[in-house]
């Protein structure tokens, strides 16, 4: 083909290209190819046609083949840049974004993405120090600031984040994006109506912007107002119906309300979303380098997951991807052997305060072996000024606040201590920061409370449970390697007392006669099938009640209204008022006759303050993890004879034992009695016991072993 050929050719393949007529146009590209394989005419057309079809591969090779033959063209480089962050390439991105920089110093979009880029990476300081010299240079540019903000408020510095907003906002007033970005930063102070007010202002100026109603619908969620959550939800789903993070807070929600229309098919089309995801692809986009809002993730976590189904599989998948949009791009801290001494042991959590968390295990944290192991804390939440939380701080040997430190900056100052093992108490509940433990801050990394779920990603290296719990046969859905404690590995503080005045029944609002069933579990683990159960039990039963924890007004409403479709007197359900007093919770127990459990989410700290306060609890054994925590603490007080297998059989023994006082007393003395003699609230031997877990870890790493799974032997 002659030169005159090739130009003939190539006016054909642009008059093509005009008309729409693109296959023609790419045909025309390729045979002119095989002539000049150097045309650049020719190269740089085909490559841009490849990218305005959406295929990034073929475009990043051809623009790598422009690349060379003008190595000066900004242009080139920086869509280059652009082709291979739309293939997750962010690393090699990040290079010809800065090569475009080299070659203009004055290219703004190319500055703009590359720091977006490098907010990608987490390389915050980096992006910061990008996103300064652009708005140096382009002092009226609204995307660098609204840009910038977001950076800060990954550094967790919101006050500037919010200034760079408003200075975005009042560059540019019809900016939905930044007022979305400013809502993010005040939810991050705290300021939940504020974050809001942001997000309608965002909505009035982009009635479609999807994670504008979606973000509402998260603080509406976080504080409590489910109503509010679900309307929020619903217009999000609306213009974005595949975003199972809404899907999964929106079920969330409704179950908060005991709204159980249209549940299970609502659930099974959920649930079967999560099965058909891509949950295994081979990295997550959190932010592409042409994205200029920051949005929430788009996977539901898996502590939502776990609440509503007890499909291990299912919850494992929700946990990888989860982890792969929440990890961030870490960059690996190196380990050396400490000198021997004492084990420095690290605990991170965000609810080392007056939560459940910090209530259970405060007493373990007190109980730890300080001649054999130096204990630190991290909390990535404020001080709350609660008795409990200066109680825990007051147990460790250092405890710091990383609340208002940036991910790589938490897990430095964690990795400059030196911690041999680190133990995350809760990796996906609200205010969890996997990313700190992505950048490997202690070299073994423990996920430690029971909640249900694997982690979802290799760093971390074990998960404590028992075999009741957590059986080694379900290893498959686990990353971490799987630890057995001879007993539960639940905490609870057994200092916690129970006051010797029991209320009189008229007091707590029941009746003076009849058998109380009771359960005070959250209004969101009650399902349809055990409602109907227990409903059918008060029908069996003559006089009973049913005792439940007070909830949202229409969670209550709902409630009366299924027992009454059912044939049961709505004033049978009796709700509890909240008490101030832990030790006065407590003593009420006495006034109920059996606790009734609820799968697939069981009781866990419910349960204990039950067994604790000397009531028997009934449970219904699931196939996940935390299906099985009540079986699991009913195992280490001896109480076997109360694990139900299905729902049957669990229907079956809350009528005998209803139907059977004299059994029923003899199970209430059983639990008086094993309360302070078995496992289960033994605080000292539970930490004995995770002490010779956490030894094991370390004596396998000493021995150059790769993380395997062991069981800790009784004491």
């Amino acid at each position: 083909m002659t030169p005159d050929d090739q130009i003939r050719e190539l006016q054909a393949a642009v008059a093509h290209q005009r008309a729409g007529r693109l296959a023609e146009a790419i045909n025309i590209y390729k045979r002119v190819l095989k002539a000049a394989p150097d045309n650049f005419g020719c190269v740089y057309p085909l490559a841009m046609l490849h990218a305005q079809q959406g295929n990034f591969e073929a475009a990043t090779t051809m623009l790598r083949r422009a690349a060379k033959i003008r190595p000066q063209n900004a242009d080139v480089h920086y869509n280059l840049a652009v082709a291979l962050s739309m293939t997750g390439n962010h690393d090699e991105a990040a290079q010809f974004y800065k090569r475009v920089i080299d070659i203009n110093p004055g290219h703004a979009n190319a500055r703009n993405n590359y720091a977006a880029t490098l907010l990608q990476k987490g390389q915050l300081v980096e992006a910061l120090q990008q996103y300064d010299q652009l708005i140096t240079a382009f002092p009226d540019l609204a995307d660098a600031y609204n840009n910038r903000g977001m950076v800060l408020q990954n550094l967790k510095r919101f006050e500037d984040a919010i200034r760079d907003h408003d200075k975005a906002i009042a560059l540019r007033p019809n900016f939905p994006e930044a007022h979305v970005n400013r809502g993010n930063a005040l939810a991050g102070l705290h300021r939940p109506d504020d974050a809001v007010a942001s997000y309608q202002k965002a909505i009035a100026l982009r009635p479609d912007f999807a994670d504008a109603y979606n973000n509402t619908g998260n603080i509406n969620f976080d504080r409590g107002f489910y109503s509010e959550a679900v309307v929020a939800y619903d217009r999000a789903l609306a213009l974005r119906a595949d975003d199972l993070e809404a899907q999964s807070r929106r079920l969330s929600a409704k179950m908060h309300l005991c709204d159980w229309s249209n549940l299970q098919s609502e659930l099974g089309r959920f649930l079967a979303a999560i099965e058909n995801q891509n949950s295994t692809r081979a990295a997550a986009v959190t932010l592409k380098a042409d994205d200029d809002v920051a949005t929430t993730g788009k996977s539901p976590s898996p502590s939502a997951v776990a609440r509503l189904t007890d499909d291990p599989a299912i919850i494992f998948a929700s946990a990888v991807d989860w982890l792969r949009q929440h990890a961030g791009n870490p960059s690996l801290f190196p380990h050396v052997r400490r000198p021997a001494g004492k084990l420095r042991l690290g605990y991170l959590s965000q609810d080392f305060r007056q939560h459940v968390t910090g209530l259970s295990y405060v007493e373990m944290f007190e109980k730890h072996d300080k001649s054999r192991f130096e204990l630190f804390g991290f909390s990535l939440a404020p001080d709350d000024g609660s008795a409990v939380g200066k109680r825990i701080a007051a147990a460790f040997d250092q405890f710091d606040d990383l609340s208002a430190l940036s991910d790589m900056a938490a897990g430095r100052h964690i990795h400059d201590l030196e911690i041999d093992v680190l133990v995350e108490m809760v990796p996906h509940s609200l205010g969890s920061r996997p990313a700190i433990l992505a950048h490997r801050p202690a070299p073994i990394q423990v996920n430690g409370w029971p909640m249900g779920y694997s982690a979802g990603a290799t760093f971390f290296d074990y998960i404590l449970a028992d075999k009741w719990q957590l059986p080694f046969a379900l290893q498959p859905f686990f990353l971490e390697k799987i630890v057995h404690l001879p007993h539960t590995c639940f905490g609870h503080d057994s200092t916690q007392a129970i006051s010797d005045r029991t209320p009189t029944r008229s007091e707590a609002g029941l009746p003076e006669q009849g058998f109380v069933f009771c359960c005070f579990n959250a209004s969101y683990k009650i399902f349809p099938q055990f409602f109907t159960v227990w409903m059918r039990l008060l029908g069996e039963v003559a006089d009973s009640v049913l005792w439940l924890a007070r909830h949202k007004e229409p969670a209550i409403a709902n409630l009366r209204r299924e027992a009454s479709n059912l044939g049961i007197d709505p004033a049978r359900l009796i709700f509890a008022e909240r008490q101030p007093a832990m030790e006065n919770h407590l003593a009420r127990h006495r006034l109920a006759d059996l606790f009734l459990d609820t799968l697939p989410y069981n009781a866990q700290v419910t349960a204990m303050d039950a067994l604790w306060a000397g009531l028997p609890v009934l449970t219904c054994a699931g196939r996940s993890y935390a299906g099985r925590i009540a079986a699991s603490q009913l195992q280490g007080i001896g109480l076997q004879e109360l694990i139900a297998d299905d729902l049957a059989t669990y229907e079956r023994l809350a009528l005998a034992l209803a139907g059977d006082r004299e059994r029923l007393g003899h199970l209430r003395a059983k639990v008086e009695a094993n309360r302070l003699t078995t496992p289960l609230f033994d605080t000292g031997r539970l930490c004995r016991e995770l002490e010779a877990a956490y030894q094991t870890m370390v004596d396998i790493r000493q021995h150059g072993q790769s993380p395997r799974s062991f069981s800790v032997d009784p004491l």
